[in-house]
């Protein structure tokens, strides 16, 4: 029975997540060459080609894909286990900024496990519009800060992922929207609300601001009354929302990027623990 590699399988979501050998090296504080042979050998191990080559940027094969999915479990069993048994004595004080949008789904599950894990870690979390948080006065008060990028770009410092934006509403408009489209958006200058905006007016829909609200539980609120529908990031869709199809005829929202910032390029276990185990979550 052939193994796979705990460290050949975190340089390959490594690279997957970034589409480059070099942003895997200097993110895993190894060389190129030997991030090269690694991936080669869990070829070797696999019996397939994980990746191919498009410019400048790498793309997973259709193994690639498949061995992603278990790649990104077997590495958080394994950091589970290694933080369970080993007992960490993890102490200090953490000042997490995060887009009020990531508040109800997604950081929620990460932020229980991190506490429970070390319980010793002060953590105390800021949530706000994203542009806001990587701008004074609110930077410089945060240890890690979660924000959002326009246009993705993975050379970007503390570049995670990429997400796609999608429109959502009620069931009322999963199949038909208005002619003049009633908007629920947080205020300016969200990141979301440019992006439909823009995109609605260069396509000629209309449209109306109809709720103004950076909180998502009022957004979700304003949506559940059919006041109107709103754009999110697909990781972010609450529960009892829709994902309008393309069939409803309204532009395609593209992607957006999520990093992790240092913003004070402060170091220390716990913040560098808690980080990990962000980009770690964030990924899958």
């Amino acid at each position: 029975m052939k193994n796979l590699s705990v460290d050949f399988l975190r340089s390959f979501v490594t690279i997957a997540q970034t589409g480059s050998y070099t942003l895997c090296a200097e993110r895993l504080k190894r060389t190129q060459p030997a991030i090269s042979l690694q991936i080669k050998k869990l070829e070797e191990v696999v019996g397939e080609k994980l990746f191919l080559r498009e410019g400048n940027r790498l793309t997973l094969t259709l193994a690639g894909s498949k061995l992603l999915e278990f790649g990104m479990k077997i590495l958080m069993l394994n950091d589970q286990a290694m933080a369970e048994f080993g007992k960490p004595q993890v102490s200090g004080n953490i000042k997490l900024g995060i887009p009020s949008e990531f508040s109800t789904t997604l950081m929620p599950k990460i932020i229980r496990r991190f506490t429970q894990t070390y319980p010793e870690v002060s953590l105390e979390v800021h949530c706000a519009l994203s542009k806001d948080l990587v701008c004074e006065p609110l930077k410089s008060q945060f240890d890690l800060i979660l924000s959002l990028q326009e246009d993705a770009d993975p050379e970007q410092e503390g570049f995670i992922i990429t997400d796609q934006l999608v429109w959502v509403g009620s069931q009322r408009y999963v199949n038909k929207v208005p002619n003049k489209l009633p908007l629920i958006a947080a205020p300016a200058p969200c990141i979301y609300r440019k992006r439909a905006t823009n995109l609605l007016a260069k396509c000629k829909k209309q449209w109306q601001i109809v709720y103004t609200i950076s909180d998502l539980n009022g957004i979700q609120a304003a949506i559940n009354e059919d006041l109107g529908i709103t754009v999110l990031a697909r990781s972010t869709v609450p529960p009892g929302l829709f994902v309008l199809p393309p069939q409803a005829g309204l532009p395609d929202l593209g992607h957006i990027g999520v990093c992790l910032l240092n913003p004070q390029k402060v170091r220390s276990e716990a913040i560098e623990l808690l980080a990990k185990d962000m980009i770690a979550q964030l990924a899958i």
